[in-house]
C-alpha cells in the first residue's frame, strides 16, 4: 500500500474514545438497579408474563399502552427512554438498545430477536466517537424477525421490514422493505375486515 495513502487515512485510536458528554438519563443507583431488574425479569426466558414485565418497566419510567405483550428474553437498556402504545407485540430475544428515544406507537409488532440500535460510532473520527438517534415506529409497523432497525430511522405508518432486513434510512407508509440495506419491494395493502 502507497505510504502517503495510509499517512493521510489515518489511524483508529481506541485509547481516546471518551463519551462523557453522554447522559443516560436516571441516577447511577437507578441504572444498577434497572440492569439487574432487567436481567432477572425481561431477559430471563423463563420469565413469560407480560404483566409484571410492563409493570416493571413502568416503574423505571417507561410510557407504555394497554394490551402490550412482551415475550420472554426481551432486552431493554433504558426503560425510562421508552414509550409504547397500545397492543404493541415484542417477541422474543429483542433488543431495544435505546441510547436515545424510542418510540413505538399503535399495533405495533417487533418480531423475534429484532434489533432496535439507537447508537453507532462515528468511523471517520480516530477515536471511534459515539453517535446516537432516536427511532420512531409508527402506527401499525410491522418489524420481522431478526431485523436490524439502525439510529435516527423513522418507519412510517404500517410500513414493514421483512425478515433479517437492516434498514439505516427512513421506511415509507404502506411500503414494504427487504433486504441488507433494506430496499422497497412493493405497498402494503390491508384488507378491510366486514
Amino acid at each position: 500500500m502507497d505510504r502517503n495513502m495510509t499517512a493521510q487515512q489515518g489511524k483508529t485510536n481506541l485509547l481516546a474514545f471518551n463519551n462523557d458528554w453522554y447522559k443516560p438519563g436516571g441516577s447511577a443507583i437507578k441504572r444498577v438497579l434497572w440492569f439487574l431488574v432487567n436481567a432477572v425479569f425481561l431477559i430471563n426466558p423463563i420469565i413469560p408474563f407480560s404483566s409484571l414485565k410492563v409493570g416493571l418497566l413502568r416503574l423505571f419510567g417507561a410510557k407504555i399502552g394497554k394490551g402490550v405483550i412482551i415475550k420472554p428474553g426481551v432486552n431493554i437498556k433504558y426503560p425510562w427512554r421508552l414509550t409504547v402504545g397500545n397492543h404493541v407485540w415484542i417477541g422474543e430475544r429483542v433488543w431495544i438498545d435505546n441510547l436515545a428515544d424510542v418510540k413505538i406507537g399503535n399495533d405495533v409488532c417487533i418480531s423475534q430477536g429484532a434489533m432496535l440500535l439507537t447508537g453507532n460510532h462515528n468511523y471517520k473520527k480516530a477515536a471511534f466517537d459515539l453517535m446516537i438517534g432516536e427511532i420512531i415506529l409508527e402506527e401499525g409497523v410491522w418489524i420481522g424477525a431478526q431485523c436490524l432497525v439502525a439510529p435516527g430511522v423513522n418507519c412510517k405508518s404500517h410500513a414493514i421490514l421483512s425478515a433479517a432486513s437492516v434498514t439505516s434510512t427512513d421506511l415509507e407508509a404502506y411500503t414494504i422493505y427487504r433486504g441488507n440495506p433494506a430496499e422497497e419491494v412493493r405497498k402494503r395493502e390491508i384488507e378491510v375486515q366486514n
